[in-house]
């Protein structure tokens, strides 16, 4: 009986030691990273850029692609991008409204939640009345630019470059007076994939008017892997298609290549900040696979 009193007399000091000692470990701070919640997603660097999700060949409803969901909601903890460019491949297989559900709309729920708005390209295994699909923000066409601050987007559908849409983008290019001109669509007209590879002919249409009119960055899917290009005539090509399917050792490194990922899903996440542009290429996992920055072309003549 006389040893209670010792007891809790010790217990009330251990409590006090304890917090103590948890009042002197240092507390999160707004705006950092914690790298076991949020991976390694870095924040951005302006206080007023444009920044924006790169999602790819993302539609199977699978356990991997909603993976990447969840990566990709912890990223936008630290890194608060305010939309997302799809690059193709969005449904795949069967469309119906169950479809949408279990191939978008859940993986996603908590981007959608947050009101946070998409921009979808076709790929060639979307069906083309995907268009009309309020959420993927294409407005009911098949191609359409839209414009975020001092940057122009160009959504491309690439399964069918006819006279057209050559004649839109022509148009829409030339008439635009953004800083920054980023374009994005299915195909790459510039891949080390083994599977597919460059697509030429489409290179043969459109980088000219890219040349011409000034496009600085593009963005491409239908590779199931990240490849970052090395600059061809001065423009800077991406390719992320692998945020839910993977084709893993397809990468046949080159003379084209930077940086190549294929042994795991992947995502990116992007900042336009006056002349530079920031990106960074998150695993399924968080891990920070690449990552960089590059001046816009010609941003001393403007």
């Amino acid at each position: 009986m006389r040893l209670r009193p010792l007891l809790l007399v010790l217990l009330l000091a251990l409590s006090s030691i304890l917090a103590t000692s948890t009042a002197q470990i240092p507390q999160p701070r707004p705006g950092v990273p914690q790298m076991s919640a949020v991976g390694e997603t870095m924040a951005p660097a302006g206080s007023d850029s444009v920044r924006f999700l790169v999602l790819g060949d993302t539609g199977t409803g699978d356990r991997a692609q909603f993976a990447v969901g969840v990566q990709v909601w912890k990223s936008h903890q630290v890194f608060p991008y305010e939309f997302a460019i799809m690059l193709g491949d969005n449904i795949y297989g069967s469309e119906r409204p169950q479809d949408f559900a279990r191939k978008f709309e859940q993986p996603y729920k908590p981007l959608i939640d947050a009101k946070i708005p998409f921009y979808a390209s076709l790929g060639n295994h979307d069906d083309p009345n995907q268009r009309y699909y309020k959420l993927f923000g294409m407005g009911g066409e098949r191609f359409y630019s839209f414009q975020k601050k001092d940057v122009r987007f160009f959504a491309l559908d690439s399964n069918y470059m006819d006279k057209d849409q050559q004649s839109w983008l022509q148009k829409e290019l030339s008439g635009s007076t953004e800083k920054w001109k980023v374009a994005f669509f299915h195909h790459p007209i510039y891949s080390s994939g083994g599977r597919h590879g460059s697509e030429v002919d489409l290179r043969a249409i459109v980088e000219p008017l890219f040349l011409k009119y000034g496009v600085n960055v593009v963005f491409s899917g239908h590779e199931h892997f990240y490849e970052r290009l090395k600059p061809q005539k001065g423009l800077h090509y991406f390719t992320s298609g692998g945020a839910a399917k993977l084709r893993s050792g397809d990468i046949i490194t080159g003379p084209l290549t930077a940086k190549g990922f294929d042994t795991e899903q992947s995502y990116m996440v992007v900042e336009i900040d006056g002349d530079v542009l920031r990106f960074q290429t998150l695993s399924r996992r968080g891990k920070r696979v690449d990552s960089g920055e590059f001046t816009r072309q010609n941003a001393g003549t403007q």
